[in-house]
C-alpha cells in the first residue's frame, strides 16, 4: 500500500482525515463525515475523459471513466475500483514508510505516536496507535494557507481581546472543530501587528509560521522539550510576550500557565470541552481542594476569554464554524471567585452588546442566515437542552 499517494488523495479530495484501520478499506471525513475512499472518489467524479489519468494525482495513480470509476490501480483495488479491506501488513509497511527508526522505539514504548509528515507539497498531522495489538493510523489534512481570523470568521471583540498585553485566553471543544486553526489565525494576527517575541508549544507542530513584526520560535514535544509543564517552567528566560501552549492536558500544564498569564503575558491555550461553564469547571477541578478557592480568584483576575467553537454542517456543502464566546467581565469574575459557575450562562445571554454570545444563539443566527438546514439547527439544539 502507497501511504503516500493516500495521503495526496486525502488532501485533493478536501478531506480532513484519512482513517487506516486493520480489515477496513481506507476512510476519509469529508464535511465532517466519514466515507470510504474510493466512494468518495466516485461521488466526485473527477472531471476527466474516458481511459485518462487524472491530472489531480501526479499522473500516476488511477485512471477513471467517464463516470468516475476507477478503471486501473493495484493490488489495493479491485476490478470495479474498490478499495480491499487493510491486512496488519499494509499498516506495517505504511507505518514504516513514514516514521524514524528512533519514532519507532517511541510507538513501542508508548503505545502511541504523534507527527507532522509532508508530501507532494502537503502537511499532515499523523497520530499511530495500536488497537487490539494492530496499528491504527489517523492524518489530519494541515491546511498550506496560513490562516487568518478574516479566514476563520472571527468576531471583532477577538480583535480587541489579542490587542491586551496579558491575560489567558482559551479555545475549546471537540477534536476536529478547528482550534488549532483559530489559534493560528491568533498568531498570524500578532504577528503581523506587533513587535512579540511569540513561543509556541506544539504536539506536533502544525502550521508553520514566518515571523514577521514578531519574533516566532516554534518548539516540539518530544524534540524540543520534555513535556508542557517543562517547557513552561522555563520560558520565562526566553523573555516571551505571547505563549501558546497546543493544549493544557494536566495539573502541571494547567497551573504554569495560569502562573504565567499571571506574570504578565498574554497566554493562549486549548481545551477539550464544550462551552465556557465546563471550561472553568474543569481547570478549578483539576486543583487539589485545598488550591481551588485560589485558584479561583486566580480565574477571576487573567481568565480573558472562553472561546468554544464547533463545526456544523454547512447547506450546499463544507462547513461553517458556530461558537459560543465568553469575555471576563465583572459579573464573570465574581461568579468565578463565588463558586457560582452555572450562572456564567445568563451572563453570556445577556451580554450580547459586549461582544459576548452563546452557542445556541450563534446556531440560530446561522439558521436565520441560511447557512445551517432547521435539521442541523434543531439537532443541535436539543443537544445543548441535554447539557444544561
Amino acid at each position: 500500500m502507497d501511504i503516500k499517494k493516500l495521503l495526496v488523495i486525502a488532501a485533493e479530495q478536501k478531506a480532513s482525515d484519512l482513517h487506516l484501520v486493520k480489515d477496513l478499506k481506507p476512510i476519509l471525513r469529508i464535511d465532517g463525515q466519514l466515507v470510504p475512499i474510493d466512494e468518495a472518489l466516485k461521488k466526485n467524479k473527477l472531471s476527466v475523459e474516458s481511459g485518462q489519468t487524472a491530472p489531480e494525482y501526479n499522473n500516476n495513480l488511477y485512471v477513471l471513466s467517464e463516470e468516475g470509476e476507477i478503471l486501473k490501480g493495484n493490488r489495493h483495488k479491485s476490478d470495479d475500483g474498490s478499495f480491499f479491506p487493510l491486512t496488519k501488513a499494509d499498516l506495517e509497511a505504511a507505518v514504516g514508510d513514514v516514521i524514524r527508526p528512533e519514532q519507532r522505539e517511541r510507538l513501542e514504548k508508548e503505545r502511541d505516536l504523534d507527527f507532522c509528515y509532508s508530501v507532494d507539497g502537503y502537511r499532515f498531522r499523523v497520530n499511530v496507535s495500536y488497537e487490539r495489538e494492530n496499528l491504527k493510523m489517523v492524518a489530519r489534512v494541515i491546511s498550506n494557507q496560513s490562516p487568518t481570523l478574516e479566514d476563520v470568521n472571527m468576531p471583532s471583540i477577538i480583535y480587541n481581546l489579542l490587542d491586551m498585553k496579558q491575560g489567558l485566553i482559551l479555545l475549546t471543544g471537540p477534536t476536529g472543530c478547528g482550534k488549532s486553526t483559530s489559534l493560528a489565525a491568533m498568531i498570524n494576527y500578532l504577528n503581523d501587528k506587533y513587535n512579540y517575541n511569540i513561543v509556541t508549544f506544539e504536539d506536533p507542530i502544525e502550521f508553520m509560521f514566518k515571523s514577521n513584526k514578531s519574533i516566532i520560535t516554534q518548539r516540539q514535544l518530544g524534540f524540543d522539550f520534555p513535556s508542557f509543564a517543562s517547557g513552561l517552567r522555563h520560558v520565562l528566560r526566553q523573555d516571551p510576550n505571547v505563549i501558546m501552549v497546543g493544549e493544557m492536558r494536566d495539573l502541571e500544564t494547567i497551573s504554569s500557565a495560569i502562573t504565567l498569564a499571571e506574570t504578565g503575558h498574554l497566554v493562549l491555550a486549548t481545551l477539550h470541552t464544550f462551552n465556557a461553564s465546563q471550561t472553568v469547571d474543569r481547570i478549578i477541578d483539576i486543583f487539589p481542594p485545598f488550591q481551588q478557592n485560589q485558584v479561583r480568584s486566580q480565574l477571576s483576575m487573567i481568565l480573558a476569554a472562553v472561546i468554544s467553537q464547533r463545526l456544523l454542517p454547512k447547506v450546499g456543502g463544507g462547513r461553517v464554524v458556530a461558537r459560543e464566546i465568553m469575555i471576563r467581565n465583572s459579573a464573570i469574575a465574581n461568579l468565578i471567585r463565588e463558586q457560582k459557575i452555572v450562572q456564567i450562562k445568563n451572563v453570556i445571554e445577556t451580554s450580547y452588546g459586549d461582544g459576548m454570545i452563546s452557542l445556541s444563539r450563534d446556531i440560530k443566527d446561522l439558521y436565520t442566515q441560511g447557512l445551517v438546514s432547521k435539521e442541523v439547527y434543531e439537532s443541535q439544539s436539543e443537544e445543548m437542552d441535554l447539557l444544561v
